[in-house]
């Protein structure tokens, strides 16, 4: 009797723990996506008042994509030493800094007066340097804390912030400003609920250890042990599955800071041409912010459908359950996020016709846009995360932020700000913006292609790498590895996936 009584305590007693372990770690991930949220509602709160802020400053359309650019800029520059330090360092404390920057430097870019534009433009820059130190860190603790089909569905949730948080960030700020009469508070708003998300990190995010998920999994089979940040680079830049997703993720990324910064903006120009305004000042701000609301909510569900049905196609791809059992891949990362692009190419060309003859044809085909494109944003990350072993995802992530953001949308909404001031002239009407900005668009409608063939010719090296990973932890051994490449094994394509050993989902 004693002993069935002391099994019953220890079962308890691990049941306890289990449920207890769960429960912290989805209180960690229901924390971490509501900052990434915040996140990304603070860098399109600037797209929403984008127009309120070009009057007050006076500057141009170039200096206006100038201000997404030089965020960016500051980001991508502190990726790498986030990474560098999220590798080797309490990952917990790096995102508490990071946080405590940006709450400081949104406050203080909303205090610039008119005449110094310059300086606000340092304070946005340095908002990135705070959001840079969250970015890079965030995915490699839900990495952590779930593996298999969880890490996957919470990496879809974490993602959902993008859409979500770039929708609100254009409806919240542009009706703040209309609210209080001041562009300012639209663009303050982030860093009060900011200051509420950090007490939260403090309190209850805590700091797993690297691989931990993995490790109870039984995917990883020796120690995950520190290398030089050199033997880091030497062996991402020798990795193709992951320099073929950078280059796709970035060309990808390129069109949805485009498309978020200058769209409202286009559709803002078309309006007041049709009303015969000589001037977007002349509009209505009721009106500025019905179409900043009638964009945000298009960004917002289009990114959930598109962000759900790109993780769930490539989960149900990678599983064969039902009717896809003979198109089952472990591929289905790399393919998935191939198809959401080029299905994207013909759905933005479409909107980019129909502002002037169709605003309703146009927010639909830019919804499909949105979808087509936010495939990506999960099922990226979860191949990148199959590839690449977790005492290097964080160099990884850090690198693939920079060089995504150096040629995508850091460049993107100056560049195309640019071409529209060279196509527009002198020509300062409504209709002479719109038209220019249009025709700029054909740029990033152009590598909507280029990346859907990259993230596809992904899909042709991701088995191998995915099998060198395994050799790596020790879980395959090169002559099994082998037999996967070959096909010559009766599971090769379900062996080469990401469940290495069997057992229940952290």
């Amino acid at each position: 009797m004693e002993f069935f009584y002391l099994l019953k305590l220890e079962f308890g007693v691990f049941i306890y723990l289990k449920l207890f372990q769960n429960m912290s770690a989805m209180t960690s991930m229901s924390i971490l996506f509501c900052v990434n949220l915040l996140n990304y509602m603070d860098r399109y709160t600037i797209a929403g008042v984008l127009t309120n802020i070009q009057s007050f400053y006076e500057i141009s359309d170039s200096q206006g994509g100038l201000l997404q650019t030089v965020f960016i800029i500051f980001f991508m520059v502190c990726s790498p030493a986030a990474g560098y330090l999220g590798d080797r360092y309490n990952r917990k404390w790096i995102m508490i800094a990071g946080i405590g920057i940006w709450i400081a430097a949104v406050f203080a870019s909303t205090f610039v007066p008119k005449d110094e534009f310059w300086l606000f433009l340092l304070f946005r820059g340095i908002v990135g340097v705070g959001e840079a130190s969250y970015a890079i860190v965030s995915p490699t603790i839900i990495a952590d804390l779930f593996t298999g089909r969880n890490r996957s569905r919470m990496l879809m949730f974490f993602y959902f912030a993008i859409p979500c948080g770039s929708g609100l960030g254009f409806i919240v700020s542009s009706f703040v400003a209309a609210l209080t009469g001041q562009w300012a508070w639209g663009v303050r708003i982030t860093a009060i609920f900011g200051v509420v998300c950090l007490i939260m990190i403090i309190i209850f995010v805590k700091e797993p250890e690297r691989g931990a998920a993995e490790r109870n999994k039984g995917e990883i089979a020796v120690d995950v042990v520190t290398t030089s940040y050199w033997d880091d680079i030497k062996s991402l830049i020798t990795t193709p599955t992951y320099v073929l997703a950078t280059l796709g993720y970035t060309a990808m990324v390129f069109v949805v800071g485009v498309l978020t910064y200058w769209g409202p903006t286009a559709i803002v120009h078309s309006t007041a041409h049709h009303l015969g305004l000589n001037s977007t000042q002349l509009l209505e701000p009721e009106t500025k912010a019905q179409i900043n609301l009638i964009f945000g909510i298009i960004t917002c569900v289009g990114g959930i459908v598109g962000v759900t049905v790109g993780s769930s196609a490539s989960m149900v791809l990678r599983s064969g359950k039902g009717p896809f059992k003979m198109l089952q891949t472990s591929r289905s990362d790399p393919i998935v996020c191939g198809i959401g692009a080029l299905l994207s190419m013909p759905a933005l060309f479409c909107a980019l016709h129909t502002i002037s003859t169709s605003l309703t044809l146009c927010y639909a085909m830019i919804f499909l846009t949105i979808i087509a494109m936010c495939f990506n944003w999960a099922a990226n990350v979860d191949m990148l995360m199959a590839v690449i072993i977790p005492s290097r995802r964080n160099a990884a992530t850090s690198w693939q932020i920079l060089i995504s953001h150096l040629f995508g949308d850091a460049s993107g909404p100056y560049l195309v700000g640019i071409v529209s001031d060279i196509i527009r002239g002198d020509d300062t009407t409504p209709r002479g913006h719109f038209k220019s900005l249009v025709t700029a668009f054909y740029l990033p409608n152009v590598l909507q292609l280029i990346s859907g063939i990259i993230f596809l010719t992904a899909a042709y090296t991701f088995v191998r790498d995915h099998n060198k990973f395994k050799e790596f932890m020790g879980v395959l051994t090169s002559a099994s590895s082998k037999s996967l490449e070959s096909g010559k094994s009766k599971c090769g394509e379900v062996n080469a996936g990401y469940t290495v050993m069997e057992g229940p989902d952290v």
